[in-house]
């Protein structure tokens, strides 16, 4: 049974803040041990704050790898690519602009299939394991109970045999890592935000809840998973 801990922002910006300070510390302690720090990082307008903030850390940038763990098949000047939204946060001015960013390869590729032969292919090459182990892994969560891009009912959520997939949600095919890596992980936390996600939320620590209707529950690491969650989400927890 995976360990869920909780930390509570009072807001948004308070959220924000939260996770780029546990993020870059992380990130810290990394680097105080090995040479590279490789982090998976999630899309959505949630994290997109936090990016910003996380950007002005001063870090060794140079020395962190950063994936996405899921991308929108699209082409990487889409409005609604993750890789672009990393773009215009993270890496547009100050320190963060120095991340060496390992964007998923999207439509210069034959399919999304391929995209995720990709993916699978960067991760064993930046990370040692099977499953590749990522220092930190960042989640988002969806109203649905989605993570990355393993959707309630969809095939990509019963792939444990390779290390990134398709996965088919809101009309859109998207490259996903599958469960096992999300679990594997070093530090996997959730970034949740507004009272939207409160239902999600409570299915996600819930112990009785099914995977199949939450696939976030798929994310099952050795360690605690961290949830930092505004008082929206988190009310009634």
């Amino acid at each position: 049974m995976t360990d869920y801990r909780i930390e509570r922002a009072s807001d948004a910006d308070a959220l924000a803040r939260m996770a780029a300070d546990w993020i870059a510390a992380q990130i810290s302690l990394v680097l105080d041990q090995r040479d590279r720090c490789c982090i998976a990082l999630s899309g959505g307008s949630t994290p997109a704050r936090a990016y910003r903030l996380l950007g002005q850390e001063r870090l060794p940038w140079d020395r962190v790898d950063v994936v996405l763990g899921d991308e929108r098949w699209v082409a990487a000047d889409d409005p609604s690519s993750n890789a672009l939204m990393l773009r215009q946060t993270l890496m547009k001015h100050g320190p963060g602009s120095a991340a060496v960013f390992h964007p998923v390869p999207t439509i210069d590729l034959a399919n999304a299939e391929a995209s995720a032969a990709a993916l699978a292919e960067l991760s064993n090459r930046l990370c040692s394991g099977e499953p590749p182990v990522f220092d930190v892994m960042l989640l988002g969560l969806g109203d649905d109970g989605h993570t990355a891009s393993l959707f309630p009912g969809t095939e990509a959520t019963t792939i444990k045999d390779q290390w990134a997939t398709v996965g088919r949600g809101k009309e859109l095919d998207r490259i996903t890592l599958t469960a096992p890596v999300l679990s594997a992980a070093r530090e996997v936390i959730f970034l949740v935000s507004g009272s939207g996600k409160r239902q999600a939320l409570q299915r996600l620590v819930d112990p009785q809840e099914s995977p199949e209707r939450t696939p976030a529950k798929l994310v099952s690491p050795a360690k605690p998973v961290l949830i930092l969650a505004d008082q929206d989400a988190a009310s009634g927890l």
